[in-house]
């Protein structure tokens, strides 16, 4: 632990946030949350000073929305450090690499400050890829050089980690006690539905094609043309598709699986332990969404420093090409080949990494059954013995994990060939997001509805 050890020394000289010395009223805290968004919002529109006036590449689409980039403005690299951060952090102790348990309010912290220390590590090192590869300028990629100097590049590289490190606070600003929820999951629902609105009504002409309007509605309002389906652009079928993959997804997220359990402590009470029937959450395709979306980001660094054309830059272009989600029905039947590749490389991962999220965040069938024990309950007819538990939650718990991860990628998936607004992983991370921001909500209106309760729990 000593690497972990040495991350969070260094976090001690990083200014943080403070938790209330006294829980803000539930109003309070829902306005913090809601300004915390505002700000991410109003940065991701403000330019990089020594940017602005040079030609901007256009963020991908998914990166845009997962990791909330927005490449020339201070949301160049989004929310991408923070969260590379966490998942590194969280498979390496989840993995066993790193001996930690985070049960211990000092392990706890120690792997906090290791994550703020390395999440602004990661920041420099991008910013810096990003500066020498001379991205945000125009000629950067058409062999012309670099029209800026070496003090514009660093100056470039601090704006960048100062906004990671204000995002930074953000999130502890929310997380500690002064908003509700997280605010990187809200900033994900903040640019999903951004991307949607824009999809919906973006009232912008389309560059290569000046009859039409990106916007479904927009277009159909300018141009009176239904644009049942279109090339690349939102359309009526990803319309429909964006309704009916929410409405689905919402009913599998409330499903549940029943394990019948009684507690001998009790008189032998019987009861039911719920298992969602989404048992990975969203994790999965969250993962799957950053792979992708870093793959686009290494590209478009990797082609700053050593151009277009050199072969680590064309097998990434490649690579992105393939794993990438198409732009509705017209542009996944235009290239099967593509389609096929994208659907099969999401669902292994989308597998790959649902297995991955069970074992590092306690939701394997083993820790389940320590959980069990230590809480005094057991299954019906069965001694209280962690292995004999072990197995027989193993069957419910791994078919689940196979269903469940298969099918959060499958509506992505869907969703994407179909072409509905805010993608398909994004449509999958807010309805997640949404959800558990609800249910967090009505528990703390909960908690203010009755003291006592707050005080029994100690919260």
């Amino acid at each position: 632990m000593g690497v972990l050890e040495a991350l969070a020394s260094v976090s001690r000289y990083i200014p943080a946030v403070e938790r209330p010395a006294r829980r803000p009223p539930l109003p309070t805290r829902l306005a913090w949350t809601g300004i915390v968004v505002l700000l991410y919002l109003i940065m991701s529109e403000i330019p990089l000073y020594g940017v602005l006036g040079y030609q901007q590449q256009q963020s991908q689409a998914l990166a845009s929305l997962i990791l909330g980039m927005n490449l020339g403005s201070l949301m160049t690299l989004g929310i991408g450090p923070i969260v590379t951060a966490g998942i590194v952090l969280e498979v390496l102790v989840g993995g066993g690499l790193i001996e930690m348990d985070l049960t211990r309010p000092r392990d706890r912290k120690v792997f906090m400050g290791a994550q703020r220390t390395l999440a602004l590590v990661f920041a420099f090192l991008e910013a810096a890829a990003y500066a020498a590869g001379c991205q945000f300028w125009a000629t950067a990629l058409g062999g012309g050089g670099c029209p800026v100097g070496a003090s514009i590049k660093i100056l470039v590289v601090i704006q960048l980690v100062v906004a990671t490190l204000i995002l930074l606070w953000f999130d502890e600003l929310v997380r500690n006690g002064w908003g509700i929820g997280s605010a990187l999951s809200l900033f994900i629902v903040a640019n999903v539905l951004k991307g949607f609105a824009w999809h919906l009504a973006g009232p912008i002409k389309v560059s290569d094609n000046p009859v039409e309007y990106y916007g479904w509605l927009a277009h159909v309002i300018k141009t009176g043309d239904f644009a049942f389906l279109r090339h690349g652009l939102p359309d009526f079928v990803g319309f429909i598709a964006t309704i009916a993959i929410v409405m689905i997804l919402i009913y599998f997220q409330l499903m549940r699986v029943y394990i019948p359990v009684t507690s001998p402590r009790y008189g032998s009470i019987k009861t039911r332990i719920p298992l969602n029937f989404i048992y990975v959450t969203n994790i999965p395709i969250l993962f799957v969404g950053i792979v992708v979306s870093d793959i686009a980001v290494f590209y478009q660094m990797v082609a700053g420093i050593t151009g277009p054309d050199s072969p680590v830059a064309r097998g990434l272009e490649v690579l992105y090409h393939y794993v990438r989600p198409p732009r509705g029905l017209l542009d996944a039947a235009a290239d099967p080949l593509r389609t096929l590749v994208f659907a099969v490389s999401w669902l292994i991962l989308g597998l790959f990494f649902g297995f991955i999220w069970v074992e590092i965040a306690g939701l394997s069938p083993r820790h389940q059954a320590e959980n069990l024990v230590r809480s005094g309950m057991e299954l019906p007819g069965l001694r209280r013995n962690v292995k004999l538990l072990e197995r027989i939650l193993a069957r419910y718990i791994y078919p689940l994990t196979v269903i469940s991860s298969l099918l959060v990628a499958a509506m992505a998936v869907l969703a994407d060939i179909f072409g509905a607004y805010g993608t398909g992983s994004g449509l999958v991370l807010l309805v997640g997001i949404v959800y558990n921001f609800y249910q967090t909500l009505a528990y703390e209106r909960t908690l203010e509805m009755y003291p006592m309760l707050q005080r029994l729990i100690g919260s």
